[in-house]
């Protein structure tokens, strides 16, 4: 059990980092919560602060899920009585969580999308693939980030219930109940946009410069 909390906290932790925050006080002089929809990821970033502080975030909360899973499993091989595929599991969750609601930044953070994709690069890289190719068709097509996000995010239960690819850790009923609630906390985080997004209003994305 205590590794298990221990885990817990760590991923929470790491998730925690939020980099949009950080890299708009450096690169902007302000935080990127005061600015656009106010939320604290890529995409704002991305429309206020510039291309290459968008992708820098996108990178270090890419990398926050595969820092987490990664040490979730050097934990699974060391403590004695642990199940590494509860361990992830328990990894991957906290940390979207802690992206989300980052005690570092006042509890006010992304919508965890780059970091679920680093989750699932580690755990299963064939459906994290599939996942992210079907949300940059969709964001092609639409132009809406969230629209492509919340795709995916139904995609990957689906996926896993179909079990394509093989993941590196046991896919069973417990898998595919995390996946879904990884799905649907992902689409909750999108509830604002989903609703834009049926009434014809969502934000599109553009990249050009300002």
């Amino acid at each position: 059990m205590a590794a298990y909390i221990v885990m817990a906290i760590i991923a929470y932790a790491i998730g925690s980092v939020n980099f949009s925050v950080i890299l708009s006080r450096k690169f902007a002089g302000y935080d990127i919560r005061d600015k656009g929809s106010g939320n604290a990821g890529t995409t704002n970033m991305l429309r206020n602060v510039g291309k290459k502080a968008a992708a820098i975030t996108l990178i270090c909360d890419i990398l926050k899920g595969l820092v987490s899973i990664f040490i979730a499993y050097i934990i699974s091989k060391i403590a004695k009585d642990v199940d590494g595929a509860y361990l992830v599991q328990i990894a991957a969750l906290c940390v979207v969580i802690g992206h989300t609601f980052p005690i570092f930044f006042e509890f006010r953070g992304g919508k965890g999308v780059a970091t679920a994709l680093g989750v699932l690069i580690c755990i299963n890289w064939q459906i994290g693939l599939l996942c992210l190719v079907f949300a940059l068709i969709i964001i092609a097509a639409t132009k809406m980030v969230s629209a492509g996000s919340c795709t995916a995010a139904i995609l990957f239960p689906i996926l896993v219930l179909f079990q394509v690819g093989k993941e590196y850790f046991i896919i069973d009923g417990n898998y595919i109940v995390f996946s879904i609630l990884l799905a649907l906390f992902v689409l909750f985080n999108h509830r604002s946009n989903i609703k834009r997004i049926l009434t014809g209003t969502e934000n599109k994305i553009s990249f050009k410069k300002g």
